[in-house]
């Protein structure tokens, strides 16, 4: 499994229209073959600053079979304008996990 961290930074004032798109897009996401799951999260701190977690089963399902398919052109057109700066995208492994009442 690999988690893909992207940060958005969403234009000021934007981020209402922004969340009401947001399911749209998610769905594509969650069509692509490998997607596990996802979830978008808001900061606290940074109200137009979110992170968008997603696992995928493999990187290659996030770099293959997601970006060079043309559901990743649709994905983007939906936020693109919503973008203050270019997302940060990163992935990771999984080194150590500790989950409660487990």
């Amino acid at each position: 499994m690999v988690l893909e961290i992207a940060t958005f930074k969403i234009k000021p004032g934007q981020a209402a229209a922004f969340e009401a798109v947001f399911p749209k897009a998610a769905a594509i996401i969650a069509s692509v073959d490998g997607h596990i799951s996802h979830e978008l999260q808001r900061c606290i701190e940074t109200r137009d600053k979110y992170c968008f977690l997603v696992k995928w089963v493999n990187i290659d399902a996030h770099l293959v079979n997601f970006r060079q398919s043309p559901k990743a052109p649709e994905f983007r057109s939906l936020l693109f304008d919503f973008f203050a700066e270019p997302p940060s995208v990163e992935h990771f492994d999984l080194v150590h996990e500790t989950r409660q009442g487990g």
